[in-house]
């Protein structure tokens, strides 16, 4: 029985399978099965970890993609939210075409990929599916896009997780330390209510894992423990997109926005250009962005055209985004603004940098 035959198999047992107290123990272990054997697959697929190769090369502050059904809108936003020049290039992957343009807001630029629309099943590769996931995979931050009429938001949302992708989480707080001999050990430092020791102990067991100590500093569900453990999870912030708002009532967007809870919406009308103001305010928001004002040394600070990089960057990724001959010549820095214990303090590389800090580098001359 080839691989697929068998993933389709477990596919199957778990849809046969009822969900109570008693199997739960039988499903963790068939997750866990299924979880490895299509990280074997996609690992074969890929060439043995090379990886596909779909690569867009990235430019601006951050990279986000518009990832929607067929028809949804996407060209149509991507034109009138970024430069008309980007827009109507394209880069070309074999049979997969990735249009990128730059959206510029309030100093950041942000490269906005239009991707191929998905279809049920792509994440097994139908109709390019495999392609598109693969530079979704790469994004700092994913708009699900969809319409006022095509709102089956969890059929995209499915082919997305099944791609690996964790949208709007984060890594789970589980620490494993492999052992030679002891058995697994299990820690907790909150109360599981989710996950019973021997389902921990099953599932490590399936990716042959028989020795460890395991501590989980959260109520973790067995998904996570499972994404933990794949260890090839990318986590990034989400937004859904609601296009074509114009051509319904305010009445039915209430009742579908209800319906589409838990996720943070944005109504907009690409065609119309309405809504698109919230939407850039949102992308920013959703990237973390933060703003460094840059002093040269003796000069006044330039508070007018600050530097926008990502939170949490230090004065070496400054250094860094400034040039990349600047690094190796640093002395030291001065900081003035809530990073800093006083005014002018001197920091290093290490430094980690806070909204409206204002920066002044020190280098040997070259």
């Amino acid at each position: 029985m080839s691989l697929e035959e068998q993933i389709k198999e477990i596919e199957d047992e778990l849809q046969r399978t009822p969900h109570n107290k008693a199997t739960n123990q039988h499903i963790g272990r068939l997750k866990a099965k299924l979880s490895r054997m299509r990280d074997e697959a996609e690992f074969r697929r890929s060439g043995g970890g090379g990886g596909r190769g779909y690569q867009v090369k990235k430019s601006g502050n951050a990279t986000i993609g518009l990832v929607g059904f067929p028809s949804v809108g996407k060209s149509t936003l991507l034109n009138n939210i970024t430069d008309a020049e980007s827009a109507v290039a394209a880069y070309h992957f074999t049979t997969l075409e990735v249009v990128p343009g730059i959206l510029e807001y309030k100093g950041a630029k942000i490269q906005v990929l239009d991707m191929p629309g998905l279809i049920a099943g792509a994440s097994r590769g139908r109709g390019r599916g495999r392609e598109v996931l693969a530079v979704a995979r790469s994004l700092d931050l994913v708009l699900l896009m969809i319409d006022v009429f095509e709102t089956n938001l969890q059929v995209l949302v499915d082919e997305v997780m099944a791609a690996g992708i964790r949208p709007n989480q984060k890594p789970p707080e589980i620490f494993l330390a492999k052992k030679d001999r002891g058995g697994i050990v299990v820690n907790s430092t909150v109360k599981l209510t989710k996950l019973a020791e021997e389902e921990i102990v099953d599932t490590l067991n399936e990716y042959g894992i028989v020795s460890a100590d395991v501590v989980l500093r959260e109520d973790a569900s067995l998904d996570q423990l499972i994404d933990h453990l794949s260890g090839n999870r990318i986590y990034m912030p989400a937004l859904v997109v609601l296009n074509k708002t114009d051509l319904v009532n305010a009445e039915y967007l209430r009742r579908l926005e209800k319906r589409l809870g838990g996720w943070k919406i944005i109504p907009i009308s690409a065609e119309k250009r309405k809504g698109l103001e919230p939407l850039k305010s949102a992308i920013y928001n959703s990237l973390k962005f933060m703003s460094i004002y840059m002093k040269p040394p003796g000069k006044e600070a330039d508070m007018k055209e600050p530097m926008v990089v990502k939170e949490g960057s230090t004065v070496g990724m400054i250094c860094d985004t400034i040039h990349r001959d600047i690094r190796p010549r640093f002395r030291f820095a001065n900081v003035w603004g809530k990073s800093a214990k006083f005014p002018g303090q001197n920091v290093g590389l290490g430094h980690v940098l806070k909204d409206q800090d204002v920066l002044t580098i020190i280098a040997r001359k070259g």
